[in-house]
């Protein structure tokens, strides 16, 4: 992975949390803002709480994306390996991003919703009582784990990684870049849901994350070309 990976990454987690997740998690936000939240106590000091889920999020995200990292390394042994992962990796974006415009419903067959589990709605019900930080921080955990495409694209970009560090840091990033999104979200309910800017934001989202399809495919071609190129330099320097 290069800066330039991780730079674009976090800017379509960026416009990507206020147009997808503001959609998929603003309920959530608005529900725990209401039942957990005291709204005189003022905006500053109910950003500790936000922050708490936040992270909350970002910590789940951090395990899903070193497990799809590790899961990556297993598959890509070799340089071919990891190029036709990359490439298949790449494949799958763009199939995502065309699912966030709405022009097949790739990612929708994916999100099966964990929310109707029983266990998963008690958890949730005792969590939104909850008044501690630590329950706004578990809450988070819990987001984290419901079934979403856009975290679906970047676990992909995670596995096509290869690593679990790298995997972790990849999922990282989106946590990071969709706080602030959630944070305005639940300090000013409903404000950004409401708005024009979500769908325009959704629209920024869904033709980048089609541009960093391409450039994975790209990425992918250049692995399987070098594997298939004679090392000249490698055999002159035997020679001596």
């Amino acid at each position: 992975m290069i800066n330039l990976d991780f730079v674009s990454l976090f800017t379509i987690a960026l416009v990507g949390g206020f147009g997808h997740c503001v959609g998929m998690c603003g309920g959530i936000v608005i529900a725990y803002s209401g039942a957990k939240i005291d709204e005189s106590s003022g905006k500053l000091r109910q950003i500790p709480a936000h922050l708490a889920y936040g992270f909350g999020r970002v910590s789940t995200y951090a395990l899903i994306g070193a497990l799809f990292g590790a899961l990556g390394s297993v598959l890509a042994f070799t340089n071919t390996a990891r190029g036709i992962l990359l490439m298949l990796a790449g494949v799958t974006m763009i199939a995502a991003g065309f699912s966030l415009a709405g022009k097949i419903p790739f990612l929708q067959k994916l999100e099966h919703s964990l929310s109707h589990t029983t266990w998963y709605r008690a958890w949730i019900t005792e969590l939104i009582h909850g008044k501690s930080l630590g329950s706004f921080f578990a809450l988070g955990m819990a987001n984290g784990l419901l079934p979403c495409g856009f975290v679906y694209f970047f676990a992909i970009t995670a596995a096509a990684t290869a690593h679990p560090i790298w995997g972790a840091l990849v999922m990282i990033t989106f946590g990071i870049a969709t706080i602030p999104p959630l944070l305005l979200l639940g300090t000013f309910v409903g404000l950004i849901k409401q708005t024009r800017l979500r769908t325009w934001m959704m629209r920024v989202a869904m033709m980048l994350v089609i541009i960093y399809g391409i450039f994975t495919i790209s990425k992918g071609y250049q692995f399987l070309v070098g594997e298939h190129q004679p090392q000249h330099g490698v055999a002159h320097e035997s020679c001596n």
